[in-house]
């Protein structure tokens, strides 16, 4: 299966991630930056700006590329 930018894989981070920020990143394995997504979209949406990351979360989630072994 490919694990690259537009394989399923992504595709399904960048759905969990729209609905919950950091999510995709937490499929991916990415657990340092689901962590840093999901603090920083809840504290900016007290200052309603919480948009941003969110968008930002679905698509790092979309155009990640695992590094080459």
């Amino acid at each position: 299966m490919s694990t690259g930018q537009g394989s399923a894989g992504n595709v399904l981070a960048a759905l969990c991630s729209f609905f919950i920020p950091g999510l995709g990143q937490l499929i991916q394995g990415r657990l340092l930056k689901a962590i840093v997504m999901f603090v920083l979209a809840g504290v900016m949406w007290i200052f309603l700006l919480g948009w941003l990351v969110h968008l930002w979360s679905i698509l790092d989630a979309a155009l990640f590329k695992p590094r080459e072994p």
